[in-house]
C-alpha cells in the first residue's frame, strides 16, 4: 500500500477497534470446496467452539498444509454463505505480493485466547 492509499483510509478509534474479536484458532480440519477452484472450509478450533471458515486459499496452501496451524480469525464477523457453506468468521492474512501469508502467533497460544 502507498503512503497516498495508506493516508486515504478510514482512521477509527481504539472503541470502534474494541470491538473487533480477534481470536487464536487451531486448524483441525482442511479440505478444498467441491466445485470451486479457489476455496478451502476449514474448521478452526477456538477454544469454546468449532467454527467454520470458507477461505480463499486453495491456490497456495494445501489443505493438509493447514492442519494444526495457529491461525488469527476474526470471531464476531457476521456470518455468510459461501457456496452453500456458511462462513463463521474470517483468517487474518497479508494481501502483499503473489502469495496471501496468514496471520499466526509467535509460540503456542491457548485456542480462543483474545488478541489484544
Amino acid at each position: 500500500m502507498s503512503d497516498k492509499q495508506s493516508s486515504q483510509q478510514e482512521v477509527i478509534d481504539i472503541e470502534y477497534f474494541k470491538k473487533i474479536d480477534l481470536r487464536v484458532g487451531v486448524v483441525k480440519h482442511a479440505e478444498k470446496v467441491p466445485g470451486a477452484k479457489k476455496l478451502l472450509r476449514l474448521l478452526v478450533d477456538i477454544g469454546s467452539e468449532t467454527r467454520q471458515i470458507i477461505a480463499g486459499l486453495a491456490e497456495w496452501y494445501k489443505p493438509e498444509d493447514l492442519i494444526g496451524k495457529q491461525v488469527i480469525i476474526v470471531a464476531n464477523l457476521k456470518p455468510k454463505k459461501i457456496m452453500n457453506y456458511e462462513s463463521q468468521g474470517m483468517l487474518l492474512a497479508t494481501c502483499d505480493g503473489d502469495k496471501p501469508l496468514l496471520a499466526t502467533v509467535d509460540g503456542t497460544a491457548k485456542p480462543g485466547s483474545k488478541l489484544c
